[in-house]
């Protein structure tokens, strides 16, 4: 497969007025946990995370689109979603090459059986990321633990410092929690995605969302 660039054209199964996912996502989530913190503070608000998920209807198209498609308009934004669940570029971009190629050993170039090629790929990418994590665990009693990946030098400019602080306190929670919020304030996906993307029931979404946000208050009025 080859990375051409994209056509300006909205894709078949891309929902309409979900927004696109950008290195703004951390000023998203920093933004959410400093108002936890200072709705606690003054004890006379109640949080409350804000709700920027779009409407699940997807675009009807007459002829599914392939596998190719789906590759040169979704790769990169997936492999951002590896990135921030496995902490590495290479092996991020090594677990979505592994979703695109079980896509397409099981289902070839068209992917009329599948009603959502994108969700499909997401989990497949959240399982594959959770094999990474598995594997770390098991070797690193007896392996030296590798490089880390380096974030590239804008990123260090562009973020700002509690941004940064925010993105490392994510890297400290559990691994669901942190799939949670990567997926719902970098993917922009609701309650109800989250919870087919990952398994869970949406009422275990929402409460390990709010676990998490909990947990990164702690951790970011500890720096203070």
């Amino acid at each position: 497969m080859t990375t051409a660039t994209p056509p300006a054209a909205a894709l078949p199964w891309a929902r309409a007025g979900t927004p696109k996912p950008s290195a703004s996502w951390p000023r998203r989530l920093t933004h959410v946990v400093r108002a936890r913190l200072l709705a606690r503070t003054h004890a006379d608000t109640t949080p409350a995370a804000p709700r920027t998920g779009a409407p699940a209807g997807a675009v009807a198209a007459e002829t599914p689109p392939g596998i190719e498609e789906l590759y040169h308009h979704r790769r990169l934004s997936l492999v951002r979603l590896a990135v921030l669940l496995v902490d590495d570029l290479p092996t991020a971009e090594d677990v979505v090459q592994d979703a695109f190629t079980a896509l397409f050993r099981r289902h070839g170039h068209r992917l009329a059986a599948l009603d959502d090629p994108e969700a499909y790929l997401r989990t497949s990418v959240v399982n594959g990321a959770r094999s990474v994590l598995r594997r770390r665990r098991t070797v690193r009693a007896h392996v030296p633990a590798r490089e880390e990946h380096a974030p590239a030098p804008e990123e260090d400019v562009l973020l700002h410092e509690d941004h940064r602080e925010v993105l490392a306190a994510l890297r400290t929670l559990t691994r669901r929690q942190r799939e949670v919020l990567v997926l719902r304030y970098w993917s922009h996906l609701t309650e109800a995605e989250i919870a087919a993307t990952l398994g869970l029931s949406r009422g275990a979404v929402k409460s390990t969302a709010s676990r998490a946000l909990d947990a990164l208050e702690r951790r970011l009025e500890g720096l203070r």
